[in-house]
C-alpha cells in the first residue's frame, strides 16, 4: 500500500489560496480516479477537486472554511500502487540523526513557550459551541469575544458560523447596521477606530420595513476587484458607431444552415470576437499588462468574455489563441464558454490567462456603457445593442436615407499606457472590418 497527497494545485492567474467549502467524500470511503473529492472557492471559480488516483481516502488535513495556500496537501489518499511515492522528499531513505538530551530539552522549552504565544487573545474554550479554525482565528484577530459569537447566528450546516458569517457580522458592525453591535465593548471599539478613520463611510440608515440583504462571497469579491481596478487604472473611454446590416442579414441568411451543418448557434457575439482578435493582432499595444514602470506586452492573445450567471453575478472565461480560430472554431468555443457557465461547470483553466475582455452590454438591451477594465489588462471593449436606425446612404446617384443595424461601441483602456490615438485607431479600425464583412461567404 502506499499513501498519496493530494494538493491544491494552481488554480488560476494571480490566484495563490482558495477555501474549502464542502467535502464530498469521507474518511474510509473510496474514490476513483477524476471522482471528486471536495469543493474549493476562490476569488474566480467555485469548483471539484477531483482524485489524481483511485484508493481510499484516510486523513483530511483541514475543515470545511478553511484556507489553503497552493501546493499545501489537503488530503492523504491510501493506494494498492506500491511504487507511489508520498513525496518526492521520501523517495530517498535519511539518517535519522539523534540529538544529546540538553539539545532535546532546549527544543522542548522553546515549543512550550512558542504554543504559549500562540494562544488566543480571546478564549472560546468555554463555548459548546463548534468554530472552524478559520473562525477562531478571525475571531482572536478581530478581538472578538466568545459570548459575542455565541449571539451570531450560522448558516452553516446544521447552524455551523462560517467565514462570511463572521465577515458579515463584522461589516454590520462597523457599519452600525446590526443589533449585534449593541454588546461590542469599549476596547472592542478602539481596535476599530484605525480601520473606520481610513474607510470613512456614511453610515447607511434603515427603515423597519427595509431588508438588509449581505453580498455573496462571490459579490463581494467582484465589488473588491472592481474598485481595485478604478484606483490601480486611469480609465479613458472612445465610442464608435457600426453599421453591421451587412452582419445582420448574412447571420439571418445562414445560421439555420449553419445549426444543421455545424450543430452550432450562430450568434453575433463569435462574429464580433472574430474581427476583435484581428484587430489586438494588427494594434498589439492594447494587449498588455503593466508592472510597476514596465510594459508586458502578451505574446497570446486570450479573449475573456463577460457572461452573467444565473445569480446574476459576473464571470469572464477566456478564448484562448482567439487570432488562430476560425468562425467556426469561435462558434463553438463560445457557445461552449457560455454553457459552461451557466451551469456552473468551469474549470479554473477556463478563466485564466485572459489578456484583453469583451461584454456584451447589448444582450441586456444597453445602447452601450463603459465597463470597467479587468486586471491586470489594460483594455475592455463594450458591444451595444444592434438596433434598427435611419441612416444616410451614399451612392453613386446621390444620398438617400435608409434603415441600416446599427451598434455602438465603447473602449475602455487605461491612458497609463494606452493614449487616445491607440484606443481610437483600435475601434476604428475594427469598424472597417465589420463594415466591410463578406456578406457572400460561405459556412
Amino acid at each position: 500500500m502506499a499513501k498519496f497527497e493530494l494538493k491544491l494545485p494552481k488554480m488560476g492567474e494571480s490566484v495563490d489560496e482558495a477555501t474549502l467549502t464542502a467535502w464530498l467524500v469521507d474518511i474510509g470511503d473510496s474514490v476513483e480516479m477524476d471522482d471528486g473529492v471536495l469543493e474549493v472557492s476562490t476569488d474566480k471559480v467555485d469548483t471539484e477537486l477531483p482524485s489524481d488516483v483511485t484508493g481510499i481516502l484516510i486523513e483530511k488535513l483541514f475543515e470545511v472554511d478553511a484556507i489553503i495556500k497552493v501546493g499545501q496537501t489537503i488530503a492523504i489518499i491510501e493506494t494498492a500502487d506500491d511504487d507511489l511515492p508520498l513525496n518526492k522528499e521520501n523517495d530517498t531513505p535519511k539518517e535519522v540523526i539523534i540529538p544529546p538530551p540538553s539539545t532535546i530539552k532546549s527544543i522542548e522549552e522553546t515549543i512550550t513557550k512558542l504554543e504559549e504565544i500562540k494562544q488566543p487573545i480571546v478564549s472560546l474554550g468555554e463555548s459548546e459551541r463548534f468554530y472552524s479554525p478559520l473562525v477562531r482565528s478571525i475571531a482572536q484577530k478581530e478581538n472578538i469575544s466568545s459570548s459575542v459569537l455565541d449571539t451570531i447566528i450560522g448558516t452553516g450546516k446544521d447552524q455551523r458560523l462560517t467565514k462570511n458569517d463572521i465577515l458579515a457580522y463584522l461589516e454590520n458592525r462597523d457599519s452600525g447596521v446590526s443589533k449585534q453591535a449593541e454588546v461590542i465593548t469599549k476596547s472592542q471599539e478602539q481596535t476599530n477606530t484605525i480601520e473606520e478613520t481610513v474607510v470613512s463611510e456614511t453610515p447607511i440608515q434603515t427603515a423597519q420595513a427595509d431588508e438588509v440583504i449581505p453580498m455573496d462571497r462571490m459579490g463581494k469579491l467582484i465589488a473588491e476587484h472592481m474598485v481595485n481596478s478604478i484606483q490601480t487604472s486611469a480609465h479613458v473611454q472612445s465610442f464608435i458607431e457600426i453599421d453591421v446590416t451587412k452582419i445582420v442579414n448574412w447571420r439571418n441568411r445562414v445560421k439555420d444552415q449553419f445549426l444543421q451543418q455545424k450543430g452550432e448557434k450562430l450568434t453575433f457575439t463569435p462574429i464580433f470576437i472574430h474581427a476583435i482578435a484581428q484587430c489586438i493582432k494588427e494594434y498589439p499595444m492594447v494587449n498588455v499588462s503593466v508592472d510597476g514602470t514596465n510594459i508586458i506586452k502578451k505574446k497570446a492573445i486570450n479573449i475573456g468574455m463577460a457572461a452573467a450567471l444565473p445569480n446574476g453575478n459576473l464571470i469572464v472565461p477566456v478564448i484562448k489563441d482567439a487570432d488562430e480560430l476560425s468562425l467556426v472554431a469561435m462558434a463553438k468555443t463560445v457557445n461552449s464558454l457560455a454553457a459552461k457557465a451557466r451551469n456552473g461547470k468551469l474549470s479554473p483553466d477556463d478563466i485564466q490567462g485572459g489578456t484583453y475582455t469583451v461584454t456584451n452590454v447589448g444582450s441586456f438591451g444597453s445602447i452601450t456603457g463603459t465597463p470597467i477594465i479587468n486586471q491586470p489588462q489594460v483594455a475592455i471593449l463594450a458591444l451595444g445593442a444592434i438596433r434598427k436606425m435611419p441612416a444616410v446612404i451614399e451612392t453613386s446617384e446621390g444620398d438617400f436615407i435608409g434603415i441600416r443595424h446599427k451598434m455602438i461601441v465603447a473602449h475602455s483602456y487605461d491612458h497609463r499606457v494606452v493614449n487616445g490615438a491607440l484606443g481610437g485607431q483600435f475601434i476604428l479600425r475594427l469598424k472597417e472590418i465589420l463594415e466591410n464583412f463578406d456578406s457572400n461567404q460561405t459556412i
